[in-house]
């Protein structure tokens, strides 16, 4: 835990009580009074820089981490060494459930952009969890919202041709970034086009093609990582005719 920083009562800037993703991240059931007693006990911040790990396969569970700014994807090593992307985690969204069960961590969970993390670390999870009734719900919650998240992505590869993948990506990435507030037509990927590849299935060059595909149907606009919404609902319709 020595990577972690504990900020000042004066320096608390992002606490829960005063952040704008509050209702989208742990403290979403507690009443104001619990989460002002959450502030006090859970202080704890870190920064990690692009490209770095948050906390890598097999490491020793330490706590949870609710993203504050930034965005990172997680991964697990392959046979063949390389990385499998499992999934893209933005500000709102927690990261380290993976090692609850064998309080080790399942996969790589590396920084997208400059991050910052608020910390919940596990030698205070139980009592937390005691003392605030909610956060146990919570935690139960964001539990269930992960397993139907990967569940989406497994329907996504197992019945769905190329360009319908990377629709349903698209709609997916804009509806958690507008529950965010930000615009849900302009998106710009801070994924590679490789690490997309790898989360869907998909070589590099088959991306490349659904994403000229998409585009060339007026569905979007691409310029390099910048993505710009044309038409939402065709989007949808050609996600909701693979499953039909």
């Amino acid at each position: 835990m020595s990577e972690l920083n504990r900020s000042s009562p004066s320096d608390l800037k992002v606490a829960c009580s005063g952040c704008n993703l509050r209702e989208l991240c742990l403290p979403f059931a507690l009443s104001e009074a619990d989460v002002e007693r959450l502030d006090n006990i859970v202080s704890l911040r870190k920064n990690v820089a692009r490209g770095q790990a948050l906390f890598r396969h097999d490491a020793p569970f330490l706590g949870l981490y609710a993203v504050r700014t930034g965005f990172f994807k997680t991964s697990v090593p392959t046979g063949d060494g390389r990385d499998q992307v499992t999934g893209f985690q933005m500000a709102g969204e927690v990261l380290g459930l993976d090692g609850l069960g064998q309080e080790r961590h399942a996969c790589d969970a590396i920084a997208l952009e400059d991050s910052q993390v608020c910390v919940i670390p596990y030698e205070r999870m139980e009592d937390l969890s005691r003392e605030f009734a909610g956060l146990q719900k919570q935690f139960l919650k964001i539990m269930s919202r992960e397993i139907v998240r990967e569940n989406s992505v497994m329907l996504l590869l197992g019945s769905m041709k190329a360009d319908e993948r990377v629709a349903a990506f698209l709609l997916n990435l804009t509806k958690r970034l507008q529950a965010r507030g930000f615009s849900s037509s302009s998106v710009l990927l801070r994924m590679k086009r490789e690490e997309i590849g790898s989360y869907l299935g998909l070589k590099l060059e088959t991306i490349s093609r659904a994403f000229s595909k998409l585009q060339e149907d007026g569905l979007i606009v691409v310029d390099q990582r910048e993505i710009e919404i044309r038409d939402t609902a065709g989007l949808q319709r050609l996600v909701n005719s693979a499953n039909c």
